[in-house]
């Protein structure tokens, strides 16, 4: 196959038609507009040519003696190798079954003889154009996919790196207020009590900024899961924290789910963490758990909660990096722990979403798969 950064005279046209008269046809139309040409006489010299040296784009004859421009093009799309080369049908058969059976065996483009040179040239062209544009994207995902993962590595490593001088600034602020109890200026203790809160911030955003990079690493392993063992080790980490706030939690029967347990763990800690956190202070926290049949093969998780809600302007954002719907002088926190959420539930290939009534609550959703006892 001809270099991606070559022009229309560098594309390669492979032709197959059992009639000469035809190949010669379409050869003379092609070469003018500076196609290279090859000609094949049957599906089996197509088959044969397009392994040896893959063209950019197949023009297939339908009716041919011995294999037809069907099943040489069913062979074609189940090769690795070949199946991107685009395959044009040019045939003499018009019925819709004939038309329908052509693109379900992977045909890109159909088109009936008697053909207008003019029509045959615009869809080899719009195809072509489609696979440059295909490559593009790929080339573009995968650029994408390398600067991501160097991001993530990036936030790993100052976060990780930040954590021991932190430590010691937060340690020297609490040895001066240690070894000093009586110091009279009452300013001086209220700078060491700011730099000890500061210092307790922007551990808590080192944190998470680790945990953010380390679930965006890929190829995350997914493992049969039992769901009311992973709320159970969830509740455990969590337990004061839920007592302390006088928060209840209602959950049924969770079932067995396909996933990576520490991830899973951290969902659902910071699901139920922020609905704790959120809370109204005119009562109590309550979060319910429910789960459905979202489809054969992932199940359905609600979060709602009865806490202050979020604004509709901020629903929209609440899932990105350092977006808080609330501002950090009225409830701490860093703004990440939802993007977290976020980057778990697409490790597992399912989707969150957010549904909120400011002041009555906040329902988050999200898909995760099945086991694969449930997904049968």
């Amino acid at each position: 196959m001809n270099s991606e950064t070559g022009n229309q005279s560098a594309k390669e046209i492979l032709v197959v038609d059992d009639i000469p008269d035809n190949l010669r046809l379409l050869s003379a139309i092609l070469t003018k507009k500076e196609y290279e040409v090859r000609k094949a006489l049957s599906s089996t010299q197509a088959i044969k040519s397009v392994k040896t040296d893959a063209p950019d784009l197949i023009l297939l004859d339908i009716k041919m003696p011995g294999m037809d421009g069907f099943e040489a093009c069913t062979r074609l799309k189940q090769d690795p190798q070949c199946r991107n080369i685009p395959v044009i049908f040019i045939s003499a058969l018009d019925d819709v079954l004939d038309k329908v059976k052509a693109f379900s065996v992977g045909g890109a483009d159909y088109i009936t003889k008697p053909f207008q040179e003019a029509e045959v040239l615009a869809r080899i062209e719009n195809q072509l154009q489609i696979v440059q544009l295909q490559k593009r994207l790929k080339a573009q995902n995968e650029e994408l996919a390398r600067s991501n993962h160097a991001l993530e590595e990036f936030a790993y490593i100052v976060a990780h790196d930040l954590q021991q001088p932190l430590q010691s600034v937060i340690g020297y602020a609490k040895i001066i207020a240690l070894q000093y109890p009586d110091v009279s200026e009452a300013e001086v203790k209220d700078y060491l009590k700011k730099i000890s809160e500061a210092g307790n911030r922007m551990q808590n955003l080192i944190q998470e900024l680790l945990q953010y990079a380390q679930v965006g690493r890929p190829n995350i392993c997914l493992k049969d899961l039992d769901g009311n063992d992973i709320l159970a080790k969830t509740l455990k980490n969590i337990e004061m924290y839920l007592q302390e706030n006088h928060a209840e939690l209602i959950y049924p029967e969770l079932p067995r789910i396909l996933g990576n347990e520490s991830q899973l763990i951290q969902l659902f800690q910071n699901l139920i963490s922020n609905a704790v956190k959120f809370a109204r202070q005119d009562i109590p926290p309550k979060i319910t758990i429910k789960v459905s049949h979202e489809s054969q093969r992932h199940w359905l998780f609600e979060f709602s909660d009865n806490g202050i809600g979020i604004s509709p302007e901020n629903l929209g954002s609440i899932f990105e990096v350092f977006q808080r719907a609330q501002p950090e002088s009225k409830i701490p926190g860093t703004g990440i722990g939802l993007a977290i959420c976020k980057k778990i539930v697409e490790n597992h290939r399912g989707k969150i979403w957010v549904d909120s009534d400011l002041g009555r609550g906040t329902k988050f959703y999200f898909t995760i798969p099945k086991s694969y006892s449930h997904s049968k």
